[in-house]
């Protein structure tokens, strides 16, 4: 079943927007710091959850460099594919979207003109050798993704270096420092566009939040 989201609290409407690209927006310093640590509080519950942070072994063998753990839906990394249970890991089911998460991701997506519907979180923690390759979002319902429906990211502690490309492998890439707290969202006709991370820039995160690496936050409406 999927719950719909309903803006209650706009944290950040008034911050800057800066557009990256069509349907490409970058909200810096979206989230405080109180929603921040809530959001970190609601992370560290479910690492300690029975179906907690793992990393994920591609169809090829090769090992991802973060470890991640999936709300709502797992995603299967061997087969590209959501499942209800972590098929590729445990067989345990995927916890649901705690509802303080669901809601920011709600929040973020209206604050870039969008709306979302999301049931799937992905929640990967990058350490300080922590990457990820150009690639696209596409194991979305094809509808969804047709329709534009956005991907919203959020960053909790240390900085990284975030790449955003076309819808082509080989189109010219930007380079944007994300921030802790800083929300991203791409929908419409950038929903396809590649991304990944560069590189994390360590020892960069909130001193008080006692965290090491980035908690990068993804949402998606499957």
């Amino acid at each position: 079943m999927v719950v719909r989201c309903y803006t209650r609290t706009m944290i950040r409407m008034t911050q800057p927007r800066v557009v990256i690209a069509e349907g490409a927006v970058h909200l810096p310093s979206w989230m405080p710091v109180e929603a921040q640590q809530k959001a970190l509080h609601e992370i560290r519950a479910l690492a300690d959850g029975e179906a907690g942070f793992y990393t994920p072994i591609l169809r090829n063998g090769a090992r991802m460099r973060v470890r991640m753990l999936c709300c709502g839906r797992h995603w299967d990394a061997k087969t590209y594919r959501y499942d209800l249970l972590r098929t590729d890991v445990d067989g345990l089911p995927a916890p649901p979207i705690p509802e303080v998460l669901r809601q920011l991701a709600c929040e973020a997506a209206e604050s870039a003109g969008f709306s979302l519907e999301p049931d799937v979180l992905l929640v990967n923690w990058y350490g300080a050798e922590g990457r990820m390759g150009l690639h696209q979002d596409k194991d979305e319902r094809p509808e969804i993704i047709a329709s534009g429906v956005p991907i919203v990211s959020l960053s909790i502690g240390d900085a990284a270096i975030f790449e955003f490309g076309g819808a082509r492998r080989k189109d010219p890439v930007q380079r944007i420092r994300l921030e802790s707290g800083d929300a991203f969202v791409f929908g419409g006709s950038s929903r396809l566009n590649h991304h990944g991370i560069a590189s994390i820039v360590a020892g960069t995160g909130p001193r008080e939040f006692g965290v090491a690496g980035r908690y990068n936050l993804t949402f998606r409406q499957y």
